[in-house]
């Protein structure tokens, strides 16, 4: 067959996710080739990526792509008929070689009618490679035996079997068909209310049979969100070769645990998760674990543990990232702090608020610039996308023992149970994942303040009032109600005209021109038609919580 008679961009495409997944599969076995080497079926693994991708290759015709696979192919059949375990040199080259591998497989995609010439990099690390199938296959050729029959039967890929048949759909589809169920749900609000004031028999009787259409609408829109839901072990193993590479790199020994692989979470979540999570890995590495002589003088173990976990709460799920270095320095990021203006007085400070200064811009303690850290960036991007997953971040941490750092995000960013409220002519939208409680506003504090504290059962609550963080128009009632809120371990309260209840809500985005509003996470259609706005509680409070700290204790 020509490669004119089929769609080569599709095939291109496919090819492309395929090699993408299989890399990721062989990396992580490489990995685990370091500590497991006497397992063969981690280089069975490997055997069998490599034999796939350069089969595929060739029928696409990249031949410098299936050369390089078909050279890494030869080291690792070399290693399965000798049945012989690959050292931690050989490891390091084969690894070199996936990433390679990786950016041939992006450039055939990027560029599928451009012939690529190998890099002098790849041409070197061929030969590497080639020298170590010689050598070694002049080791082999003395032993006895036929290994030739069992890698034979080894090279055999297993038929699928009677498991459960999958598609590959494209992320943007997935996305239309939930935001076209969203907007079924809030036509279906609009119809609530239309047929709930007709107040008749025949509307009461049409209003049962909308109620029956809803739950199946209900039940189609749990089914879309359900396939939009990924394990979140994919992404954890990625981090195990950066823990190796950045640990080795920097003369210390780091191994990374991952638990709660099985963990699901939505696509777009699991996405936007990558890079807040590498982030924090590699500042585990750097500030947290110690060098592998003062681990031991310690009474540690010489090479570092940096735990990955995912776990379920209620709607959300929760990521810890914990390490047992040598934790957060207390006073130093404290001194930092008040030298650039960021606390102020001798009061006592909660450990979790020192360690929360520590997200914002250009706040470091390191003494020297590396290609790690030193120069404040990093967890102030750990909390910007956070926020923008509409989560939260808290650090814990014990001198001397290690940091934990939890991370709690929504399930979906398509729709959430939100709690409405309204000021003035305006309904505003609470996660309700934020929600506590609700109380009414003493009536001798109801006055035109931005902000204040009020006393819940003893405790002192300060609060926003929310026409004020917003600049809106009218007279504020005599009577207000509060929204209890929290966050982390933080409680705050915001002041609104009156509570309407709970209501699912579809998540619409902001314009460009609102996106950078602080307090602001997205917009809703409400059943009546109007428009309302999504609160950001995190941000919104920011100041509150600012003020709070470095108030008088």
């Amino acid at each position: 067959m020509e490669l004119a008679d089929f769609d080569r961009e599709a095939v291109l495409a496919t090819f492309l996710a395929e090699s993408e997944e299989g890399l990721d599969s062989m990396e992580q076995a490489l990995v685990q080739m370091e500590s497991s080497p006497s397992d063969p079926e981690l280089l069975h693994k490997i055997f069998r990526v490599a034999h796939t991708l350069k089969g595929n290759a060739t029928s696409l015709e990249l031949k410098e792509l299936a050369g390089f696979a078909h050279v890494v192919e030869d080291l690792l059949d070399v290693f399965r008929e000798q049945q012989a375990e690959p050292t931690a040199d050989l490891i390091s080259l084969l690894l070199q070689a996936v990433d390679e591998l990786r950016a041939m497989v992006s450039s055939a995609a990027t560029k599928p009618l451009e012939p690529a010439a190998l890099t002098a990099e790849q041409q070197n690390l061929i030969k590497k490679i080639a020298r170590e199938v010689e050598k070694r296959a002049k080791k082999g050729a003395t032993g006895s035996g036929t290994p030739g029959d069992s890698s034979a039967a080894a090279k055999v890929d297993t038929l699928p079997g009677a498991g459960p048949r999958t598609l590959r759909a494209d992320v943007a589809k997935l996305d239309h068909m939930l935001n076209l169920t969203g907007e079924i749900v809030i036509a279906q609000g609009r119809l609530r209310q239309m047929i709930e004031k007709l107040g008749t028999e025949q509307g009461r009787a049409i209003l049962e049979m909308h109620r029956e259409a809803e739950r199946l609408y209900m039940d189609l829109q749990g089914e879309v969100m359900s396939i939009r839901m990924v394990q979140i072990g994919p992404l954890f193993r990625q981090f195990v070769r950066s823990v190796r590479d950045l640990a080795k790199s920097h003369g210390k020994l780091a191994r990374l645990e991952v638990v709660g692989e099985d963990v699901q979470v939505d696509t777009t979540v699991l996405e936007l998760l990558k890079d807040p999570l590498l982030h924090l890995v590699r500042n585990a590495v750097d500030h947290g674990l110690e060098k592998p002589a003062v681990r031991q003088s310690r009474g540690k173990n010489a090479s570092g543990l940096i735990r990955l976990s995912a776990s379920h709460s209620g709607g959300n799920i929760v990521v810890k990232l914990q390490d047992d270095g040598a934790g957060f320095d207390r006073a130093r990021i404290l001194e930092k702090a008040k030298r650039v203006g960021l606390l102020s007085g001798e009061d006592e400070i909660r450990d979790r608020d020192i360690y929360d200064l520590a997200f914002h811009a250009g706040f470091s303690t390191a003494e020297s610039v590396t290609d790690l850290s030193g120069r404040g960036v990093g967890l102030d991007v750990v909390r910007r996308n956070i926020d923008a997953l509409r989560g939260t971040v808290e650090i814990a941490s014990t001198a001397g023992k290690g940091t934990t750092i939890t991370i709690r995000l929504p399930l979906t960013l398509a729709i959430i149970e939100g709690f409405s409220v309204r000021v003035g002519n305006e309904t505003f939208i609470v996660p309700l994942e934020h929600v506590t409680e609700c109380t009414d506003l003493p009536a001798e504090q109801s006055n035109a303040e931005a902000s204040g504290i009020l006393s819940l059962r003893g405790t002192a609550l300060p609060y926003v009032r929310l026409r004020r963080a917003f600049g809106l128009a009218g007279v504020t009632p005599k009577k207000e109600n509060i929204v209890v809120v929290k966050i982390n371990e933080f409680h705050a309260g915001i002041a609104v005209d009156e509570l309407l209840g709970g209501m699912q809500t579809v998540v619409k985005p902001l314009g460009r021109a609102f996106r950078g509003v602080q307090g602001i996470a997205g917009s809703t259609v409400l059943g009546d038609g109007r428009v309302g706005l999504i609160i950001d509680v995190p941000s919104l409070l920011r100041g509150v919580m600012q003020s709070s700290l470095q108030a008088p204790a």
